[in-house]
């Protein structure tokens, strides 16, 4: 069984006097103006929590039911009108309106999208929960939880659907929504200032160079990323592998996507290094790639093979299953707890090796995001990821990692709608790489910009790659734009108490 912490909590049956049943269909009225709708052949409806959903208790509502074959069920804000022998919603009246409304998506005010990489320019996104014409569709085909707090297949294989009829009352939908699916948590205080971030391979002496020129230059930090060269990445090199190159790059990364090691030729004494980093009132996360498993180099190898039980003179790799309850608590017990104890506060999750697990639908960025966030709350810490988003549901696991931002003026003027209409889907912790990450230009007034945004943004982290060109600190830039930055970063500590 999963380890005690991981196993979430959950409240999924509704009230059976708020349920209306017939043949191959449920309907369950939750709020006056949130309707649940199930279609099954043979009458298997889903009470299991699901990826989405995991309260459905809400309080009892008054609703009316008339019609025969196209039933019409009605509260004190809205109706519903549902056909009973095609199974499927026929029309609603949203709260506030008396006219009647295709549950279509239409008008869609849209949500959010998995991430910004290879995005030059403005998208469509997904959509979220809130519409102008006042219907808005949540489709729920994910899986589901069972009660030991594992993700499982669905029982039942029909349609389950929410219907939204709230009208214009936008805050009243995201009530609901939070309602069913989870508040969306708060963070850490830590969060809120300003974060250092690039993807470099820098020694442990240059580091803490970097860190020392943000404090002589009165720019405060709040946070210090370690990009994945934390860990040993040319593997070919260190260890006589063969994995294939990424000649694109300027970083190989032959094959060190994933790793659990300390690169101990650019950090000597890590454990001194990140003493120091909290000694300088810093919190420090590390970059995960987690899909190769763990491999026979890796120093938590023997321990792996123990808690597994594969014999270690194999040198078989460990492959990364989340779907097995065991690897689930071997990989928190094993690979992380042990450097959370030596100052790793949080962990960054850079997934981006595909959607399938060993269970059809499961991706595997939601199961990751899910249990890295319940375990690191454990022994009631403030719990923080930083991972890319996996859909509905994930506003419970914060914080958002959008991706590789590209550097153009196109991205920085989309990026702001693409923040704001994320609270349509309730995702609210959006962080991007303010600055822009690559693939762009050199441009002084691009970047104060970005700094600017990321300002009055959810979290501001300075990001950008390896190219000497993209790097985010203000002293790199023109004069104009330093001085500016560094008004506007210091200014972003001034609000932390407001946020």
């Amino acid at each position: 069984m999963l380890d005690k912490h991981l196993i979430g909590q959950f409240r999924p049956l509704a009230g059976s006097e708020q349920m209306i049943t017939g043949e191959g269909y449920r309907i369950t009225v939750l709020s006056s103006c949130l309707f649940r709708i199930e279609v099954n052949k043979n009458n298997i409806f889903t009470d299991e929590p699901t990826q989405i959903v995991f309260y459905r208790d809400f309080p009892k509502v008054e609703y009316s039911v008339s019609g025969k074959r196209f039933i019409i069920i009605a509260t004190a804000d809205s109706s519903l009108c549902f056909d009973t022998k095609m199974r499927k919603v026929f029309w609603a009246v949203p709260k506030g309106m008396k006219r009647r409304t295709k549950c279509d998506n239409k008008g869609n005010l849209k949500g959010t999208y998995r991430t910004l990489d290879q995005k030059f320019k403005a998208f469509e996104l997904n959509d979220g929960i809130l519409s102008k014409r006042g219907v808005a569709v949540m489709k729920d085909n994910t899986l589901c939880f069972d009660e030991k707090g594992e993700i499982i297949p669905r029982k039942a294989k029909g349609k389950d659907f929410y219907i939204f009829a709230h009208g214009h009352d936008y805050f009243g939908a995201l009530k609901d929504f939070f309602a069913l699916t989870g508040n969306p948590p708060a963070v850490p205080r830590f969060a809120l200032g300003n974060w250092w971030s690039r993807y470099r391979a820098y020694t442990q002496e240059e580091y803490m160079g970097v860190i020392n020129a943000f404090e002589e230059n009165k720019v405060p930090l709040t946070v210090a990323t370690i990009d994945m060269d934390w860990h040993w990445t040319d593997l070919n090199t260190k260890f006589g592998t063969n994995y294939p190159g990424r000649p694109l790059m300027e970083n190989p990364c032959t094959g060190g996507w994933t790793g659990y090691s300390w690169n101990t030729d650019l950090f000597p004494d890590y454990k001194a290094f990140l003493k120091w980093l909290h000694d300088k009132n810093l919190k420090t996360t590390l970059n995960l790639h987690p899909a190769s498993g763990v491999r026979w180099f890796e120093d938590m190898y023997e321990d792996m093979c123990r808690e597994l039980g594969v014999d270690p003179s194999t040198k078989q790799d460990i492959p990364f299953d989340i779907t097995d309850p065991k690897f689930i608590n071997a990989y928190f017990k094993i690979l992380h707890k042990p450097y959370e104890k030596d100052g790793v506060d949080f962990w960054w999750i850079d997934w981006q090796q595909g959607k399938k697990t060993k269970i059809p639908g499961l991706d595997p960025l939601y199961a990751l995001n899910h249990f890295h966030y319940l375990d690191n709350g454990k022994d009631n810490k403030e719990p923080l990821i930083l991972s890319r988003y996996a859909g509905l549901g994930s506003h419970r696991y914060p914080l958002g990692f959008s991706g590789d931002t590209f550097t153009n003026w196109a991205i920085l003027d989309f990026i702001p709608y693409f923040t704001s209409t994320a609270s349509n889907a309730g995702y609210t912790w959006w962080s991007h790489d303010i600055g822009g990450h690559m693939f762009g230009r050199r441009d002084d007034e691009l970047y104060l910009r970005w700094i600017q945004f990321g300002v009055f943004n959810p979290i501001l982290r300075l990001h950008s790659t390896c190219n000497e060109l993209e790097s985010k600190e203000p002293w790199r830039y023109g004069r104009v734009a330093e001085v500016f930055a560094k008004k506007y970063l210091r200014l972003r500590k001034q609000l932390v108490p407001y946020l």
